[in-house]
């Protein structure tokens, strides 16, 4: 009665005592609002799907293929699968470890030095059979082994973060290739059409020349400018297969042609995402993996102060054990043992000081890290948010810039059809239109890019699992 009195106190004692600091969130300097004033609302700063603002079935169904198929995703879901292995493993030091074990033996002594008294005597034949199993339990007494399994989790949960993160940049760079498809597209096709023009001048301007109403100059400058207009052409096709060999890596895809939604111009704007500072810190990856990686190195402070402090098992053995087979089972073969085991530090020439030293460190230098991956995560959105609305504004001026244009090209035609002015002015209007059109659409483009970028910063748009990681 004694013993399981004393047994029952040292189980009670096992989960009184937790050796190290717990983890408390720091404190961070959390800016009150915005620079933009209108986008400091406390409205949703994220969508799980905000892709489909952009409203092309296409972009969505390259996505959705991208999250099935990409490999370094893949990679990121078999690291969760390994540091689930390890939690698992981690969290089974804190229960009995059960292990069955079995001998037998069949020996002979020898006539003359199998004995103390003499050669000569009768040989002999033994066996020995064992059957049973052993148990061993180290009690958690100073929480060592729980704050192991504190660490642990937080690198499950770190892999988890690192997950959603490639799953944000897969998605992020699925959608802003996309658009720079169609951008060298839109690209394509209007230099094509330029060309077209521009073959069209070039003929009328050997016509009049032919016929006396102009001079060679003018048929020069014509060529050339259709000379390097047409130059153009192979260059974006040469973007456009580069563009698509990328997007297909991004797809797991060996190199092939992309199926085409809507163009840039029918492609919606995502509404901007509004919400406070704080948002940020639920939402971006990277602050959750470095949160993790704090809390797994607070953790193991612990796990090295608890070296100073005894280690304590428990011990036992229960099974069959005979000198014959046949006897093994027989009433009398069963033995059984209960017994404990300490061991504790007495002089380790510094080595668990050094151990717990060098966990602090790196526990400062995770919490350093953590704070810095916050402000640059508030720098990162500030930026976004400051760029995307500003190139809004960027691009009403390009708008205006070509209409602007287009009248310039339609009154230097008719002045010159009506003798006012040269050939020069006409050819001067086309590339003016030209180079207006193409920023107009770089406008556009990076408009778009600049949206998938804000929410990036945000850290919205990964997919969450439906399974849970750890209880």
């Amino acid at each position: 009665m004694k013993r399981y009195l004393v047994f029952v106190l040292v189980m009670l004692q096992s989960g009184c005592f937790k050796i190290g600091p717990d983890y408390i969130k720091p404190q961070i300097d959390i800016p009150k609002e915005w620079r933009l004033a209108e986008h400091n609302s406390a409205k949703s700063s994220t969508s799980l799907v905000w892709w489909e603002q952009f409203s092309d079935p296409v972009l969505n169904q390259l996505i959705n293929e991208a999250v099935q198929n990409n490999l370094d995703l893949k990679v990121a879901y078999a690291s969760i699968e390994q540091f689930m292995g390890q939690y698992g493993s981690t969290r089974a030091n804190m229960f009995p470890q059960l292990s069955g074990l079995g001998d037998y033996a069949h020996t002979q002594t020898s006539n003359y030095g199998g004995t103390p008294y003499g050669s000569g005597s009768q040989t002999s034949e033994l066996d020995a059979a064992k059957l049973g199993a052993a148990m061993n339990w180290e009690l958690d007494i100073w929480g060592k082994l729980r704050r192991a399994n504190e660490a642990a989790r937080a690198d499950l949960l770190s892999q988890e973060a690192i997950k959603n993160a490639v799953i944000l940049t897969l998605i992020s760079d699925v959608a802003q290739t996309y658009i720079r498809l169609r951008e060298l597209d839109k690209n394509l096709e209007i230099t094509q059409s330029v060309v077209n023009s521009l073959k069209e001048e070039l003929r009328i301007a050997k016509s009049r020349f032919n016929e006396g109403y102009s001079s060679e100059l003018e048929v020069e400058q014509v060529d050339s400018e259709f000379q390097r207009r047409s130059a153009f052409i192979p260059m974006y096709e040469q973007q456009i297969a580069i563009t698509e060999n990328a997007l297909n890596v991004l797809l797991s895809r060996n190199p092939a042609p992309i199926k085409r939604g809507l163009t840039l111009d029918q492609l919606k704007l995502p509404i901007i995402p509004a919400g406070l500072p704080s948002d940020l810190l639920a939402q971006r990856p990277d602050i959750q993996l470095a949160e993790q990686q704090l809390i797994a190195a607070n953790a193991r402070i612990g796990v090295a102060r608890a070296q100073y402090f005894p280690q304590i098992s428990l011990t036992g053995n229960v099974g069959q054990m005979s000198t014959q087979v046949a006897t093994l089972f027989v009433p009398g073969a069963n033995f059984w043992s209960v017994g404990s085991s300490l061991v504790t530090p007495i002089f380790t020439a510094g080595k668990i000081a050094g151990q717990i030293k060098s966990a602090e460190a790196i526990q400062d230098a995770a919490l350093f890290n953590y704070k810095r991956v916050i402000i640059s995560g508030f720098r990162e959105f500030e930026n976004a948010l400051v760029s995307n609305t500003k190139y809004k504004v960027q691009k009403e001026f390009q708008y205006k810039r070509v209409t602007a244009v287009q009248n310039y090209f339609n009154l230097s035609r008719i002045r010159y059809e009506e003798g006012y002015t040269d050939y020069i002015t006409v050819l001067d209007s086309i590339r003016q239109l030209f180079d207006a059109q193409i920023e107009l659409i770089s406008a556009q483009s990076i408009t778009l890019a600049s949206s998938v970028n804000l929410y990036r910063s945000m850290g919205g748009g990964w997919v969450i699992p439906k399974r849970t990681l750890v209880d």
